[in-house]
């Protein structure tokens, strides 16, 4: 019969340590080939502090989740504990599972504090929280890391009509932690076909004041922040710069151009929609030096007349709520950091067809916005035309 210490000692002599000074170098500078670093902890432990960058996931569910996090196993990983005990025989398991470069952080995080690295500590959620989420955070690329990023993260919402109303009840359900919503109307009957955040009893109230009272009956974790108000000129950049991106619901062309104009200028992302009849359009302007902006595909707008609007023409009443539901997807991406955005790319719903097809969209270098300092662009206040969404 062998000791524990004896099997422990047999382990460490089967697998690689690392210093907490080589995990440092190896992890810390975050490049695309740094290994995954791991943290094996219990809840209790993780909640004291964690290594920057470190994938927690509970010893007890390693093998379970590891293949989720790290497909490819020939990819370095370092895992760590408390002191170095559960991460060694952790290493050992992967080994077994087929993970080629394997290391236990000698010494835990213990040694990593007492050598004076610095660490960070989680959000501490909630055990209501924990339950609500509790489908995100079982997704390793969220988790209890990402679904913190979510709850202090601060969308507005530009609109709280059609494509509004199911952008914003996902990003409420979602647990996005703070939600502005810009919008001067009243609730109308004819609203109601397409506009799932109003109802029959609120006719005649502001459209930004229902959406708040739908948004936190769904989840009071959210501040829903009403801005009873049309963006101009004179007030955009203030309103814009209390926020970290924008879904685009407007449905008029002079708001659409003065958010691209001012998001450049602030360099906030805009996720963009419209939708006409039975055809939705998104796409997702990054307002960085790679992909195209609003004026890269359209540089004016269109002469007054040229574009009738949905009172006009109709629009199907799920549409809306395909492609709003879509620009909640490109939000919460944004916000978390994974994926592949519609940056470069517009993505064109056909609903009487249930068809997609995906259109490339490239920067105009001779842009008269996006090729400019954003401190040289002007933000211009256009007529009023029809809209098309």
């Amino acid at each position: 019969m062998a000791t524990f210490n004896e099997v422990l000692s047999r382990v460490k002599a089967d697998i690689r340590e690392l210093s907490v000074d080589e995990t440092k170098a190896r992890v810390l500078d975050n490049r695309s080939d740094s290994p995954v670093l791991v943290d094996v902890r219990e809840r209790d432990e993780y909640e004291q502090g964690f290594i920057p960058h470190a994938e927690w996931i509970p010893r007890g569910f390693l093998e379970l989740k590891i293949e989720d996090l790290v497909a490819d196993r020939s990819r370095e990983v370092v895992i760590y504990c408390a002191g170095g005990v559960r991460s060694a025989l952790a290493a050992r398991s992967l080994v077994e599972m087929g993970y080629e470069r394997v290391y236990s952080m000698a010494g835990g995080f213990r040694a990593w504090k007492n050598a004076g690295h610095a660490f960070e500590r989680p959000r501490v959620m909630s055990a209501e929280q924990i339950k609500r989420y509790s489908r995100h955070i079982m997704l390793p690329e969220v988790g209890e890391v990402g679904q913190g990023k979510l709850l202090d993260a601060k969308v507005l919402c530009l609109g709280a009509g059609g494509l509004g109303s199911p952008s914003a009840l996902y990003l409420a359900a979602a647990g996005v932690g703070t939600i502005g919503i810009v919008d001067d109307d009243v609730v109308d009957e004819s609203n109601l076909q397409r506009q799932v955040l109003h109802n029959i009893e609120r006719l005649g109230m502001p459209k930004v004041e229902s959406a708040r009272k739908t948004l936190q009956a769904l989840n009071p974790d959210v501040n829903v922040i009403p801005i009873e108000d049309r963006l101009d000129s004179s007030n955009i950049m203030d309103i814009l710069a209390n926020y970290d991106l924008v879904v685009d619901g407007a449905d008029n062309f002079p708001t659409r151009y003065l958010l691209n104009d001012a998001a450049l200028k602030l360099k906030k992302p805009v996720v963009h929609a419209s939708i006409f009849r039975f055809e939705g359009q998104v796409t997702t302007f990054m307002a960085d030096d790679e992909g195209p902006c609003y004026r890269c595909l359209y540089p004016d707008p269109p002469p007054p007349g040229m574009a009738p609007s949905c009172q006009e023409a109709g629009v199907l009443g799920v549409l809306p709520g395909m492609i709003g539901t879509l620009q909640a997807n490109e939000a919460l991406k944004i916000i978390l950091g994974v994926g592949k955005t519609l940056s470069g790319r517009l993505l064109v719903l056909d609903a009487l067809g249930t068809k997609f097809r995906t259109m490339k969209l490239r920067r105009d270098p001779d842009c008269r916005v996006c090729s400019k300092q954003p401190e040289d662009i002007e933000l211009i206040d256009y007529e009023a035309f029809c809209s098309i969404g």
